[in-house]
């Protein structure tokens, strides 16, 4: 896992999906993008230079697979397991989260509640 840093928090849960991830945005054309050139998965990986849309550094998150799952609060997401997780690029991150606002998928879920 050289090159690889992890996250302050969640470090050994980050370096576990990036591990099953190789590394690679694991995205398949959720975020709107075919990744025709790529066999249809993103070919951004972590660490790494992209030389599009502002460049720089290629940080990969940890985040739900489903991209359902993206609209959950965030004391949700911070408790999925390690298989209801993929490595994300930003980009594709982002576009996917927007496209399911913008459908106005919600997850099926209990309201949360203290008492």
């Amino acid at each position: 896992m050289t090159g690889r840093v992890p996250p302050l928090a969640g470090a050994g849960l980050w370096q576990a999906v990036m591990a099953a991830a190789a590394g690679r945005c694991q995205c398949r054309g959720t975020c709107g993008t075919t990744h025709a050139k790529t066999d249809g998965r993103c070919d951004r990986v972590h660490n790494g230079y992209q030389t599009r849309h502002g460049g720089g550094r290629v940080r990969l998150l940890a985040a739900p697979a489903d991209p359902a799952a993206l609209l959950l609060p965030a004391h949700r997401v911070a408790a999925l397991p390690k298989r209801e997780l993929a490595a994300w690029c930003e980009r594709c991150h982002d576009a996917t989260r927007t496209r399911q606002t913008k459908q106005d998928i919600t997850p099926a879920v209990e309201p949360d509640a203290l008492f």
